[in-house]
């Protein structure tokens, strides 16, 4: 069963690989969706589902898709939907990292919690939708620290709770162990197993 990722994200396309490494799965653009989705849903569930969608109707393969996103607690759960674009449109990674910090400036360290969450959406040949959900909680660091993945700029200040070391500083093995993303996979990946 050949599964499609509707993901150009080569960080997440990495994770993912890793994570679901017994399962035939190829990214949108190696299955010739080279259009991009507008992400224009209220949340990370409706995203996933709109780009899940969008693959399985142009491939009529089983296609897989995630939204995901930092919500950061004194912000008001900002960036949330809008994490990738928070510094604006085509900002860098870099320009994400240093516009969070600026907005974090003020915090102190004990208000400084946050939330990773992700929603992977699996749409079958038949249309049929499956919704998994991770979430890992920790706080926002007061300077980056780590390597970041490409398009995973935020690894390099979120520190895991539990943890005294950010994402960007864990192998990717420790990283998928307990990531949000990690965590939404391993249940779509125990799913796919029991299909």
């Amino acid at each position: 069963m050949q599964i499609i990722f509707a993901s150009k994200n080569k960080g997440k396309i990495h994770e993912m690989k890793e994570i679901l490494s017994d399962f035939d799965i190829i990214s949108s653009d190696e299955a010739g969706v080279k259009e991009d989705v507008e992400e224009d849903g209220k949340t990370f569930e409706e995203n996933a589902l709109k780009k899940a969608r969008y693959v399985a109707q142009k491939t009529g393969l089983w296609s897989m898709a995630d939204d995901s996103g930092l919500c950061i607690e004194a912000l008001n759960n900002e960036p949330g939907i809008y994490t990738a674009r928070w510094a604006g449109e085509g900002a860098s990674g870099d320009d994400l990292v240093q516009h969070t910090l600026k907005k974090m400036k003020e915090i102190p360290e004990e208000k400084r919690q946050a939330f990773f969450e992700s929603d992977v959406a699996l749409v079958s040949l038949e249309g049929k939708e499956y919704i998994f959900k991770g979430r890992v909680n920790g706080k926002i660091a007061e300077k980056p620290s780590g390597e970041a993945l490409p398009k995973l700029p935020y690894d390099v200040l979120f520190i895991p709770k539990g943890y005294s070391k950010t994402f960007a500083e864990m192998t990717s093995e420790e990283k998928n162990q307990i990531s949000h993303r990690g965590l939404a996979f391993q249940k779509l990946k125990e799913f796919l197993e029991n299909l």
